[in-house]
């Protein structure tokens, strides 16, 4: 295992929505974001992002992406109504991009998930022998008391979940450390969902630098930069606090760079910490 983190950001194919979704602008109609009213030219294409994150303790995934049996579906030229539509070429499932890199399922130690939306854990069915899969306490109770969830790919795969301990840090002073020393911490930022969590990258407990893996509390860096909320939130109020957090963060001279799930200006790379 390398003694330095090398964080690799990873896209499991795309997501084409109406660009109300991501951005709510207050000129959006009502239901634009549905598919429903808005032209084909208002559909953007997103990436899904995923990332693996080589370290020292071990060897740990965020997100999964999506499934491989999206394949099934050709959404790409179709002018149908539906809010979201997965496109997942070959060679961009999960478990391809471990295989590229040279890593078995099994090498995996820790899958973690931001929260338990369809297309970050679409694709966990694919990592399923990882050592460890987990999520937030909050998060797994919400998915496990509300419709809007779709756990399908879920069933029949152990995940455990992590506290959220207040320790001062993020919109809601709660966060966990996954290797206890201050390098890799998942911090709660709710609204997009109620137990939301952003990655925080060190080096070292004691360094100033970090890298912030923003998962879906903006879409893209324009979303904190310009206050602009996706048009569906589970909390406007925590979401708004979340993303004010994250602008913070994100202007912080020590900050590497705040990187959003499904920014379209985010290319694959490998980052150094």
């Amino acid at each position: 295992m390398t003694r330095n983190i090398n964080v690799h950001i990873l896209h499991t194919g795309s997501v084409i929505v109406d660009s109300a979704l991501p951005f709510n602008h207050k000129k959006n109609l009502p239901l634009s974001w549905s598919g429903f009213i808005q032209t084909r030219s208002k559909h953007i294409c997103l990436p899904v992002s995923i990332y693996l994150i080589e370290h020292p303790k071990g060897l740990v995934l965020i997100d999964t992406g999506w499934h491989e049996s999206n394949r099934q579906h050709d959404y790409s030229k179709n002018a149908a109504s539906l809010s979201q539509k997965a496109i997942l070429p070959k060679g961009q499932a999960v478990h391809e991009h471990l295989a590229k890199l040279g890593y078995q399922i099994t090498d995996v130690d820790y899958v973690i998930l931001s929260h338990l939306h369809n297309d970050h854990v679409s694709g966990l069915p694919h990592v399923a022998q990882a050592h460890h899969i987990m999520v937030s306490d909050e998060e797994w109770s919400a998915a496990n008391n509300n419709n809007n969830y779709e756990l399908g790919m879920c069933q029949n795969i152990p995940i455990d979940t992590f506290p959220l301990e207040h320790k001062g840090i993020g919109p809601t002073g709660k966060s966990y450390d996954l290797f206890n020393d201050g390098t890799v911490e998942f911090i709660h930022t709710p609204g997009h969902s109620p137990g939301h969590c952003v990655t925080r990258i060190k080096r070292h407990k004691e360094a100033d630098q970090f890298l912030l893996l923003t998962s879906n509390v903006g879409y893209a860096k324009s979303s904190w930069r310009h206050g602009i909320l996706p048009k569906y939130v589970d909390d406007k109020d925590a979401t708004i606090n979340s993303l004010n957090w994250v602008k913070v963060q994100a202007t912080n001279p020590n900050c590497i760079d705040a990187i959003a799930n499904h920014d379209p200006h985010i290319k694959p790379q490998i980052i150094n910490l």
